[in-house]
């Protein structure tokens, strides 16, 4: 009887949670995949990882983080875990697990990025491995020459790298949306975000920002939802006491898991109010891109937001003496959509 108690004893050390799982580590890497195992050697510039059936070695300069299996790991931005890909194929949704938002800002922070334009300077963020992003109209109002600045994952930190020739794929200015495509050289891969289910945003739900305010990148800002449906000039907003300043626009609210629940678009003038912040729900922003064909983007077109310069004006012979010139019409300019959607008193949250 000896020999089966032994076995009985063996069994329950398999079976109990949490027992044979003590030595497994989750080893997340810079191209997002995750290896799982016991981590058996550590060396200078490589650890090796027991998979149980194989041993694989690991580059350190690879490594971005390491947890016990089960702990605080984060939920990948793929289509897996409950995450799902919209009919459109153009980006993700799904429900992703509560996680502390200093390891949200780790994960899903790859995915944002910096808008640069001749003109200014704003946030978006990326939606699927393809390099489409969303950001505001008013962030690329006018311009045609576009760039963007990624963020990577490091052993050091952050890298910094510049993509030029960002393609305008649609634009929304009733919205104040935006389609891009950042074209990703082969030897990068970024995160991508996945959208959320703007019928679960609830007042006082906790969210964060992450943008470029004033030109300061990588700024987070937390706050909670202070309005669920507020109502300007006519458009339903996410109103939020998380400091959203010009340079935050276009870029990403994130809820409590880390799905993107609006997108930034304007806050109240520092010398009228302060913790007033605005957001585009999400709901706007997916029935933007499935129907992003009507919106598509034409240079070609002078509603498409494209700059036009001003005709030069016709020369006027000098008036005999004594006749009064006629008197020039001065020359229609339309208020760009910032100006247009700021509430009263306010200033958007743009460029």
């Amino acid at each position: 009887m000896g020999w089966l108690r032994g076995i009985a004893a063996i069994f329950l050390l398999v079976s109990v949670p949490g027992i044979a799982e003590a030595a497994y580590e989750t080893l997340v890497l810079k191209d997002g995949q995750r290896i799982t195992g016991e981590v058996v050697a550590e060396k200078q510039n490589a650890l090796y990882v027991d998979l149980g059936y194989d041993l694989l070695r690991i580059p350190r300069d690879q490594v971005v983080r390491r947890t016990k299996a089960g702990e605080g790991e984060l939920p990948a931005a793929t289509p897996s875990q409950g995450v799902e890909p919209d009919a459109s194929g153009l980006f993700s949704t799904g429900v992703l697990r509560a996680t502390p938002m200093k390891e949200l800002v780790a994960r899903f922070g790859e995915a944002v990025i910096s808008i640069e334009t001749p003109s200014g300077k704003g946030s978006g963020f990326i939606i699927n491995k393809d390099g489409y992003a969303i950001t505001n109209a008013h962030v690329i109002q006018g311009e045609t020459r576009i760039s963007a600045i990624l963020y990577q994952n490091t052993t050091g930190g952050l890298s910094r790298r510049r993509i030029e020739d960002v393609e305008i794929v649609a634009v929304n200015a009733f919205f104040d949306l935006a389609l891009i495509k950042v074209p990703l050289p082969p030897d990068l891969k970024l995160n991508y975000l996945v959208l959320g289910n703007g019928d679960d945003v609830n007042t006082g739900d906790s969210v964060f920002a992450v943008g470029n305010p004033l030109g300061l990148e990588r700024s987070v800002t937390q706050g909670i939802v202070s309005s669920r449906s507020r109502n300007l000039q006519g458009q339903l907003y996410l109103q939020t006491d998380t400091a959203i300043n010009p340079g935050n626009s276009g870029g990403p609210l994130f809820n409590a898991r880390g799905e993107v629940i609006g997108v930034t678009s304007r806050g109240a003038r520092a010398d009228m109010a302060d913790n007033l912040g605005f957001a585009i729900p999400i709901s706007y922003v997916k029935d933007f891109l499935r129907h992003r064909e009507a919106f598509s983007f034409d240079k070609t077109n002078p509603n498409s937001g494209y700059r036009y310069l001003d005709p030069p004006r016709r020369q006027r012979a000098e008036a005999p003496k004594g006749l009064a010139r006629p008197r020039e019409a001065s020359p229609a300019r339309s208020a760009s959509p910032a100006a247009a959607a700021s509430p009263a008193g306010g200033q958007s949250g743009g460029r």
